[in-house]
């Protein structure tokens, strides 16, 4: 499993309220789906290679 680290993020309440509806709409707790737009956004610019373990599901 891959660890995880915790820290302090500090957003616009705008911003989080649309992160909130948007995860919600997917099915997604908050933190999951920040994780997801941050994991995206890294793979669209080719800053994030990984490769996936046989056991994980994407």
């Amino acid at each position: 499993m891959t660890k995880k680290k915790t820290f302090a993020l500090r957003l616009d309440a705008a911003v989080l309220a649309a992160v909130e509806r948007w995860a919600a709409d997917e099915f997604r707790s908050t933190n999951g789906q920040l994780e997801w737009i941050i994991y995206k956004a890294l793979k669209d610019v080719k800053r994030y290679k990984k490769e996936l373990d046989s056991t994980e599901e994407t």
